[in-house]
């Protein structure tokens, strides 16, 4: 939008952009109107630009001396930023940042080797109605921040009409600067919709009816939405009573993103409540056709359920805890608790931790034993608010950093693995910052000089999954072990657009490299570094997960 101009005040240095090409020159001057009231002209920016048509027509006018060269009856535009947001070199801060993810990073393929993608929405090639349903459903940050702008619960997970709830998160977006969501909003908008607009109450209507149509379209269908990403392949997060129907039903069409299975065995050690447990055993009998009435049977049904995933190219499995446990026992006392708990009888905080130690112990010896890479999500504080846990259940927004100690005992379980020499190729992530330095520590502990990389420091995961967190987890896997074997970043994500993801992530690896060669802490062999950047980008995760 062309604008006129009266003066400005209070702005010392703006530089001068005549035709698309700079001046060096510096306007300094004071005759200028406040800040306060260009905002009251209603000023309009061009990415970026305060535009200006046929400025300073009058010297008298303009108040600005003659050693200014102006050539009139010329566009003008002060330039305020040194950069357009989500520009092509958004968070390179150097041209040596931009050459590494222009030329080494960006155009990588994405290995997603965790997330929680639905396989059936998959399967189903779904097509989602509009933004809403896509975007929004099921998304516990977009949930938390819409709490915090003092949103009802309607227009989050109520019964409020798809558009509502939309425009409800249209106008917390603007609140959410320097939040990751307020990134993310617009690199998907950008990347998956083309569109650039920055979304807040007024431009709501406008970018949900854009989005919303192409979301009609074929290429809009979810297969499309990985493939187009250049997703080569995708680890869905599975229990083991699940038939894996739908990931049979995708190799059969032929999808050339591989979409395998990841075992998560987190319900085998729900003890503390033996209704749901005993609930779960009998389904997993049911599927497994093992009578479990002991607890080898109970080893005897997982193993079985675990050749069943092997066989459908699962290689991962992933373990969410409160913390690492570590709790002495022997057989028999394992065999008694759980005829107990199979008895429905409540079992003690001691004979809890018992039985979890020695079945996450001999899912390990199971994952060595499978050739499987082990995950261990650690750290999470589920579930705090329990009025709306009652409501609403799990897994909306009502989760949070926990700030458990568990070094001793995190040592004493990779160590029992390790006597035994049953520690497979393991990935810790963290969700506390103050632990970042105390595993990647203690991971070291337990490399074995044959495998690369084998006890890798996991990315940056859930809260810690921004800017400052992902630099933080870089820094301190720099620290204490050795970066160029990272395997680099996963989207951890429930959502069909969040692959712009692994985008944010290489370009904040560039720009952490590039500074430090800017800053001479790294040579400039950019073809070596390049090499790096392209090995935990994407070839690291290959060869360690052995997807060849």
């Amino acid at each position: 939008m062309w604008i006129g101009i009266k003066y400005f005040k209070n702005v010392e240095h703006i530089k001068l952009l005549t035709m698309g090409k700079f001046i060096s020159e510096v306007i300094k001057r004071k005759r200028f109107i406040s800040r306060r009231q260009l905002a009251k002209e209603t000023l309009t920016l061009v990415g970026g630009l305060i535009v200006i048509p046929e400025v300073f027509m009058k010297k008298k006018e303009a108040g600005i001396n003659q050693d200014i060269p102006i050539e009139r009856n010329k566009t003008f535009a002060f330039q305020i930023g040194k950069k357009t947001f989500l520009n092509d070199d958004f968070l390179l801060e150097s041209k040596t940042a931009e050459i590494l993810f222009h030329e080494h990073a960006e155009a990588l393929p994405i290995i997603d080797y965790h997330c929680h993608l639905p396989p059936n929405e998959i399967s189903s090639n779904k097509q989602f109605q509009n933004l809403t349903q896509i975007w929004l459903a099921g998304d516990h940050y977009k949930m938390r921040a819409m709490r915090a702008n003092g949103v009802e619960e309607k227009y989050i997970t109520g019964n409020a009409d798809d558009y509502s709830k939309f425009l409800k998160w249209a106008e917390t977006v603007p609140y959410t600067l320097r939040n990751p969501l307020f990134h993310w909003t617009h690199l998907e908008l950008k990347r998956y919709f083309g569109i650039d607009t920055i979304l807040n109450s007024t431009t709501a209507k406008e970018v949900y009816e854009i989005a919303s149509s192409l979301l009609q379209t074929e290429k809009f269908r979810t297969q499309n939405l990985i493939k187009d990403k250049n997703v080569e392949i995708v680890c869905t997060t599975d229990d083991p009573i699940d038939k894996l129907q739908y990931h049979q039903e995708i190799i059969s069409q032929g999808y050339p993103v591989k979409v395998l299975p990841a075992w998560r065995p987190d319900k085998a050690l729900a003890v503390e409540n033996p209704e749901n447990f005993n609930k779960y055993v009998d389904n997993l009998s049911e599927v497994s056709d093992v009578n479990i009435s002991g607890y080898q049977d109970l080893i005897d049904a997982l193993t079985r359920r675990q050749d069943f995933f092997k066989s459908m190219g699962c290689k991962l499995s992933d373990h969410g805890l409160e913390s690492f446990l570590f709790e002495e026992y022997s057989d028999l006392e394992i065999n008694r608790i759980f005829s107990k708990i199979r008895s429905h009888r409540k079992l003690s905080f001691q004979e809890m931790q018992k039985f979890k130690t020695a079945l996450l112990l001999q899912l390990c010896e199971m994952n060595f034993q499978f050739g499987w890479t082990q995950q261990f999500h650690v750290g999470a504080l589920r579930n705090n608010n329990t009025r709306m846990f009652k409501s609403l259940g799990p897994d909306k927004g009502f989760d949070s950093m926990g700030d458990f100690e568990f070094a001793k005992s995190m040592a004493k379980f990779l160590d029992r693995l390790e006597q035994k020499q049953k520690l497979t190729k393991t990935i810790v992530y963290n969700l506390n910052p103050r632990d970042n330095d105390l595993i990647v520590t203690m991971l070291g502990n337990f490399n074995d000089g044959v495998i690369p990389g084998k006890m890798q420091y996991g990315s940056a995961w859930w809260f810690l999954d921004q800017k400052d967190g992902i630099e933080k987890q870089l820094n301190a896997l720099s620290n204490h072990g050795l970066l160029g074997r990272f395997i680099g970043m996963l989207t951890d994500s429930r959502s069909f657009l969040s692959y712009p993801r692994h985008e944010y992530f290489r370009r904040i690896l560039c720009n952490l490299i590039a500074n430090d060669v800017e800053k001479g802490e790294l040579p400039t062999d950019l073809k070596w570094l390049g090499k790096i950047i392209e090995d935990i980008c994407y070839y690291n995760a290959k060869s360690y997960l052995n997807f060849q």
